[in-house]
């Protein structure tokens, strides 16, 4: 019999072919799930009730979007001054948070600093979530909390924008993030939500997503960076 290369015991390969053969792709991976069986008649999303969620997920944003228009349209206006105003004055663009904010920062620097509609000069932007050697470092020396105001006080200097980003508007590594930004002279703005947290003491302009589900603040969000980008672009004679 020719031996496998399980520590050479031909009964550990006849084990492991017989797990492999009785488990189905993903029970092998999510081994979890191989017990998790659905309810009898509710094994898939009735069209019914999916058309439901459809409707309702969009309804949910519309009125989300609708608070957004009535209620921050002048704080909208004063972030894009204040970016602007930095941008001429050789400063530059800071973005934070954490998740699916940390992403949003990401995004928006890079629309940013590369194109958003059309070819034009760069402008100048930073998200502070992308360097792993440095978010590792000062987490594991310094803790957490201190994750993006360490970096604000290496890389930002007076007039810099610095954008937090959190849908709780309590994101503590968010807010001492901000109040590290305010001691140096940079302008400290919030992207929150729900009632606004704690960012509330620390971020001006602050642009608050009145909202109480996380999916919608972010989805507005992502909208409010896509304007500012645009609007910079503008402002600044970039298109």
């Amino acid at each position: 019999m020719k031996q496998s290369s399980l520590g050479g015991k031909p009964e550990l390969a006849g084990i492991a072919a017989s797990v492999v053969r009785h488990c189905s792709p993903n029970e092998a991976v999510f081994p979890q799930l191989s017990h998790v069986a659905p309810a009898p008649g509710h094994d898939r999303i009735e069209g019914m009730e999916l058309d439901a969620l459809f409707d309702s997920e969009l309804e949910e944003h519309a009125a989300v979007l609708a608070s957004v228009r009535e209620e921050l349209r002048a704080p909208f206006r004063h972030l894009v001054s204040a970016c602007a105003d930095s941008i001429r004055n050789g400063g530059k663009i800071v973005l934070f948070g954490n998740g699916g904010s940390a992403a949003d920062a990401q995004h928006l620097a890079t629309e940013l600093t590369v194109r958003f509609v059309r070819d034009r000069a760069p402008i100048p932007a930073l998200a502070l979530t992308t360097d792993s050697s440095a978010l590792t470092a000062i987490g594991n020396d310094l803790g957490f909390d201190a994750l993006f105001a360490r970096q604000v006080q290496a890389l930002c200097r007076p007039d810099d924008v610095c954008i937090g980003i959190s849908t709780s508007g309590n994101s503590e590594n968010v807010i001492r993030g901000l109040v590290a930004a305010r001691q140096i002279g940079c302008i400290a703005v919030g992207f929150g939500g729900r009632d606004g947290g704690r960012m509330k003491e620390f971020a001006d302009p602050y642009l608050i997503v009145s909202s109480q589900t996380t999916s919608r603040i972010q989805e507005m969000h992502i909208t409010l960076g896509h304007m500012l980008c645009g609007a910079l672009e503008k402002e600044l004679g970039l298109v």
